[in-house]
């Protein structure tokens, strides 16, 4: 029968390969990627509507909505890839991208978990997915974009803080230009059943 230190090699081997072990709280996670999450065993399914992740610097794990850890709540969770799935809701602060994993990496062994991906809403602002908060995984009526290219804009917050300066405001989402007010200086493709955006300049 293997001794504690041959059970928590084992541990630290299944860890890396199936990010399935729970490390200590606040230890760093091995994951050069900018958001990927990394299973905790918390909760019945992974990441959730309604359960919490931390905020690392390099990844995140599921953690109590209690806990002083957390920091984003997941608003709405969706199997696939966010690129071919449903839009995330319109004040999603960002998106966090779920990586398919078998059941033996889950850690209480009632099943695998499916790819996908979880709209995640900081529990304190600040709240970039606000309209004029100058980001978010979605641009929305409210926000502000500088023109960054032919033909190109990008979302920067309204307030200036940015670092850009505001050159458009969002003032309205129509299904087509025609919808759009006559002070409309520029459209912008917002995406949905109204996919374009009407801007004005500021």
């Amino acid at each position: 029968m293997p001794g504690k230190g041959a059970s928590g090699l084992a541990c630290l081997l299944l860890a890396a390969l199936l990010a399935g072990c729970r490390a200590p709280a606040g230890a760093p996670v091995g994951d050069a990627r900018p958001t990927p999450a990394v299973t905790s065993g918390y909760g019945a399914e992974f990441l959730a509507v309604g359960e919490c992740s931390s905020f690392g610097t390099t990844s995140f794990t599921e953690v109590p909505c209690t806990s002083e850890r957390a920091a984003a709540r997941v608003v709405a969770r969706y199997d696939g890839t966010a690129s071919d799935g449903p839009s995330c809701p319109a004040t999603t602060d960002f998106v966090l991208h779920v990586s398919a994993q078998a059941a033996a990496g889950d850690e209480d062994g009632d099943g695998a978990i499916p790819q996908g991906y979880a709209c995640m809403r900081n529990l304190e602002p600040p709240h970039p997915g606000d309209p004029g908060g100058g980001g978010g995984p979605r641009t929305i009526p409210g926000d502000c974009v500088y023109t960054s290219g032919e033909g190109q804009v990008r979302e920067t917050p309204c307030d200036g803080s940015g670092g850009h300066r505001p050159q458009y405001r969002i003032t309205k989402a129509a299904p087509a230009r025609e919808g759009c007010p006559a002070s409309t200086a520029l459209y912008v493709q917002l995406g949905g059943s109204s996919p374009v955006g009407c801007a004005r300049r500021v």
